[in-house]
């Protein structure tokens, strides 16, 4: 009788034990800091790539890898399950924030620092809290709304528009993270009747389509009409194109790993670490692109991270209560 599956099985059990006794909120919080390494990873990536090729191109790439990585997991699971869905117009919504919102960042990654850009886009949750009071027509306390100013004046000290360093494409940073704001609200719509899965697939194949267009545009024109540079095809070498396909691959890897280690863990517990990213960001820019951050880069990103990791637990705190008062 053979012992080889006994032996593997053993093995396997030896492996996974450790990982099995730590607490979900651990393991959350694993897969979370490994996942926010990755989408770092992706990021510099897209900055090193973006010098020897258009934002839209490498954007592109990366959103057709990203769909491409899915199309097993789509196929195993059935295609007319995954695309059966409630609400075609909140995916398609949520696929035009995710593609203006990733092509600001693409920019804003190529043209200032990685730190800077990475940090800006931590600046979602105040967002959150102006759309709530100016669209949703929320009443936020007062203590929350001071929060919220602290932590704008956190990407005022990062973007400096009214000094001699300020850079316009911060500016394109902040727009990208006003999109990715968008993202989060359609992702809370669609995650209460939709399947994760057909969440990420839609997103992939709606931005995959879009980043298409300007590409389209530059392969079929560019040698016909003036077309600015942004828009000319460059086709990749065969070095850049293996980059730009591990660009894709990191970016739906890294993100689902994010979202698995929120689900694992308690919310409140487990979205702090993210914020790694900015960490991740500040090293691999000093190493890779020699970038060093300046005082006020450093201060504003003390800022943002404080304050909106206190409306991260403050919103934490409210829902936990709504629920509590709900099984009442």
């Amino acid at each position: 009788m053979s012992t080889a599956p006994t032996d593997e099985s053993s093995l396997k059990h030896a492996i996974l034990a450790p990982w099995r006794r730590l607490s979900p909120n651990i393991q959350g919080a694993l897969f979370v800091v490994t996942g926010a390494f990755l989408l770092i990873v992706m990021a510099s990536l897209v900055k090193f790539l973006g010098r020897t090729l258009p934002a839209f191109e490498v954007l592109f790439v990366r959103f057709l890898a990203g769909l491409i990585v899915m199309l097993p997991l789509v196929w195993r699971m059935g295609f007319l399950k995954v695309l059966s869905t409630r609400k075609p117009f909140l995916h398609f919504a949520r696929g035009g924030f995710g593609f203006m919102g990733n092509l600001c960042f693409f920019f804003a990654l190529i043209h200032i620092p990685l730190a800077d850009t990475v940090t800006i886009q931590f600046s979602r949750p105040l967002i959150m809290v102006v759309i709530a009071i100016l669209i949703l027509r929320e009443a936020v306390g007062m203590k929350r709304g001071m929060v919220t100013l602290i932590g704008f004046t956190g990407i005022l000290m990062i973007t400096k528009p009214f000094g001699a360093g300020f850079d316009p494409w911060a500016v394109v940073a902040v727009m990208g993270t006003c999109f990715g704001t968008g993202v989060v609200l359609t992702i809370k719509l669609l995650s209460r009747t939709e399947d994760t899965v057909t969440i990420m697939f839609y997103f992939a194949m709606v931005t995959t389509l879009l980043a298409l267009i300007p590409g389209l545009i530059g392969f079929a024109f560019g040698g016909m009409i003036d077309l600015p540079a942004a828009f000319i095809w460059i086709t990749p070498t065969w070095t850049e194109l293996a980059l730009l396909i591990l660009t894709g691959t990191l970016g739906i890897v890294g993100q689902g790993m994010f979202t698995h280690g929120v689900g694992l863990g308690e919310t409140s517990f487990v979205m702090p670490f993210d914020y790694m990213r900015i960490v991740y960001a500040f090293l691999i820019g000093l190493v890779w692109f020699a970038e060093v951050p300046g005082l006020w880069s450093y201060a504003g990103a003390l800022v943002i991270f404080g304050s909106s990791l206190y409306l991260l637990r403050t919103e934490s705190r409210e829902k936990a209560a709504r629920e509590q008062g709900e099984t009442r």
